[in-house]
């Protein structure tokens, strides 16, 4: 019943996760290599990640979102609900050009908001589907597994298109995050917050950074896979 003659806790399918989880600590070791290394290069403006924000800001005639620090490292986010650009401990104060660039990033998204950047605007309102679809969908696949008929299916095929939509919340953030990226190093290169061969260090660190993004939307989509593998025929057997 459960595992579809593989058994219900093991199954070749979750080698896709295995897959996934792979792609994703690849990525995640990739840019914190990167930022290390970067990180201790001191850019030549001297200026730390909080002063390259509120220079950017500035210069896009954003006054009302504020820097804050936060602790962690690369813990870095903006938040549109409070309107502030949170720094971690390794970007707010540091003066690399790795910090730089994560707060320029950071700044991106800022200027996505003010701007109304659509898919920005998508994935904002996908938030709380993307949560109740990442929280439920195995929930419901499991209860449609006890029963059957209709009732297994209806269940089984709304876990799975609960999940689609996380899948498709974590495919929008590519786009929002590419973005936000090109933003910053064009914001850095104009006001001068870096030099000329300094640009591509940041921009290293920015591509290692969006790496993690392309992981995860492809471990989603992988487990998506299994799922469909898993259960998307359970109705005609």
């Amino acid at each position: 019943m459960f595992g579809y003659g593989y058994g219900f806790f093991w199954d070749p399918t979750y080698f896709l996760v295995l897959i996934g989880v792979l792609i994703c600590s690849i990525a995640s070791a990739k840019v914190r290599s990167t930022y290390n290394r970067y990180n201790r290069v001191r850019s030549s403006s001297g200026m730390t990640g909080a002063q390259a924000a509120e220079r950017i800001l500035r210069a896009a005639g954003i006054t009302d979102v504020s820097i804050r620090h936060v602790s962690g490292s690369l813990s870095d986010h903006y938040d549109p609900r409070t309107k502030t650009v949170n720094l971690s401990d390794t970007v707010y104060g540091s003066q690399s050009v790795a910090a730089i660039g994560v707060a320029a990033h950071e700044c991106g998204h800022v200027m996505q908001h003010a701007h109304g950047y659509f898919p920005l605007t998508f994935r904002s309102a996908l938030v709380p589907v993307a949560n109740i679809g990442s929280t439920l969908a195995w929930p419901l696949i499991l209860i449609g597994l006890f029963f059957s008929g209709k009732s297994s299916s209806l269940f089984i095929q709304f876990g799975i298109l609960l999940f689609s939509l996380a899948v498709l919340f974590q495919l929008v953030t590519l786009p929002v995050e590419f973005n936000a990226s090109r933003r910053a190093l064009a914001s850095v290169e104009q006001l001068g917050l870096l030099s000329s061969d300094e640009i591509p260090k940041t921009r290293r660190v920015l591509s290692a950074a969006a790496l993690t993004y392309v992981a995860s939307a492809a471990a989603a989509i992988l487990q998506l896979l299994r799922l469909i593998l898993l259960f998307g025929g359970r109705d005609r057997d």
